[in-house]
């Protein structure tokens, strides 16, 4: 059943709460650990819903997962992989688009795999034909059934040269996890550089695989025979603590994010300084507060990294509703991201949507008739009111519009926010925000 959360709004977040390891790195070095002919050992690992699917997942394909929760440690022995059966596949993957990624590792160690429909957050087109392009680049045969993929590779996998028209993190994922052990060498142009792609590298690196990152986003990975299992610590989740960060600025708050790391989030913290925010770095973390006056309109363009993460973007809109003037906001990573904004008009905002390009150059959207362009007046004062949560990120920012207005908001859907937000409702607790499940 969905729970309906009722969330009394209108007062300032204040206290400190905790972030562990990021939800777009965990399941991926999770998923890595199959390369390994020995255990592996992952830290700072959040209690989240993803985390679940990809150790059921990894259950299902042989691998023995012992996760201590408490203490954030995830063992991992992949010594007697086996091809999962496929009902178990379908059953275990609908919430998520992990499974496209295990493609690469499956075939390294058992020769074929199988990919059900995929589920996700529908926040724009995500395609599996690149993923299944680039496979058999490698040499996999792909076999398209009513049911889903079959992939083969009776030959093995090859090096290749891979050159991806957009920075995909996710194409840039599958293209790791697959080159690692393909025969010869992998050159793969036009790379994602995220904080979480670097990560993904380090615990490849430690795994016994060759990889290197030219600055032109060139990465060229030389096949190796062998893989061991790794130790590592997960990079903390750049995502949480700035949505948190937002939080704190729409609701007039303090808050301390204890594990925010300032390096993955320089380009968050200059903007949020922009806006009329303020922040303390700590060595454990950083505090992010409302520093009282007027909060400034901004003109802001999401990018890939370095640039201004799309999912930062959400979180941080619910704050400009609150700026006085007008803001414009151009979303470049994906064409709908938009949609959570129609509760925050039910809220009281003055915020239009359009398929222009806004604020800077055009994008790859500007012609393909997408409402991926926002012009959002402020100051306009949010009220409660009974609103459903769209995806992750847009559930997370109508929590924040719930927090930050006046009066009574009932939010259904809420569980999709535990798909990223480990303990999300013990943390509101702990900066005292006014929540109950009714």
């Amino acid at each position: 059943m969905n729970k309906i959360l009722r969330v009394e709004g209108g007062a300032p977040l204040e206290g400190a709460i905790e972030v562990r390891g990021a939800k777009n790195f965990v399941p991926k070095a999770m998923v890595a650990s199959l390369l390994g002919e020995t255990q592996s050992q992952l830290r700072n690992v959040p209690q989240i819903r993803d985390v679940d699917v990809v150790s059921d997942l990894l259950s299902a394909h042989g691998v023995k997962v012992q996760y201590d929760a408490e203490r954030g440690v995830l063992d991992l022995d992949p010594t007697n992989v086996e091809l999962a059966a496929r009902s178990d596949i379908d059953a275990l993957s609908g919430s998520s688009r992990i499974p496209i990624l295990f493609c690469g590792p499956l075939l390294h160690r058992l020769g074929e795999a199988f990919i059900p429909e995929l589920g996700g957050c529908n926040i724009g087109g995500r395609p599996i034909d690149f993923h299944l392009e680039t496979l058999r680049r490698f040499g996999a045969q792909i076999d398209k059934r009513p049911e889903g993929v079959y992939i083969t590779a009776p030959r093995g996998l090859r090096g290749t040269v891979v050159e991806l028209p957009y920075p995909s993190v996710g194409a840039t994922e599958q293209t790791l996890l697959t080159a690692v052990q393909a025969e010869g060498i992998t050159t793969l142009k036009g790379a994602a550089v995220e904080p979480e792609i670097t990560d993904l590298i380090n615990v490849l690196q430690k795994m016994g695989a060759i990889i290197s990152v030219d600055t032109d986003r060139t990465v060229r990975i030389e096949g190796v025979d062998r893989l061991r299992g790794f130790e590592h610590t997960a990079l903390p989740d750049r995502i949480e603590a700035a949505s948190w960060g937002a939080a704190a600025l729409a609701t007039h708050g303090d808050v301390f994010v204890r594990g925010a790391h300032q390096p993955d989030m320089t380009t968050f913290l200059n903007t949020f300084r922009k806006v009329g925010g303020e922040f303390e770095i700590r060595e454990n973390g950083i505090r992010f507060y409302h520093p009282g006056g007027s909060l400034k309109p901004i003109v802001l363009e999401t990018n890939v990294h370095p640039g201004f993460m799309t999912d930062w973007q959400q979180p941080l809109v619910v704050a400009l509703t609150q700026a006085d003037g007008l803001s414009l906001v151009h979303e470049t990573v994906y064409e709908n991201r938009f949609g959570f904004t129609s509760a925050l008009r039910k809220m009281g905002a003055n915020i239009q949507l359009y398929k222009e390009c806004v604020g800077g150059v055009p994008c790859r959207f500007g012609q393909r008739n997408f409402y991926h362009s926002a012009v959002i007046s402020g100051p306009t004062p949010l009220h409660g009111a009974d609103i459903w949560v769209p995806d992750l990120r847009g559930g997370f920012s109508h929590l924040i519009a719930a927090l930050a207005a006046q009066g009574v908001s009932n939010v259904s859907g809420i569980e999709v926010i535990s798909r990223g937000y480990e303990h999300f409702m013990q943390k509101l607790r702990q900066l005292h925000a006014h929540v109950e499940y009714v």
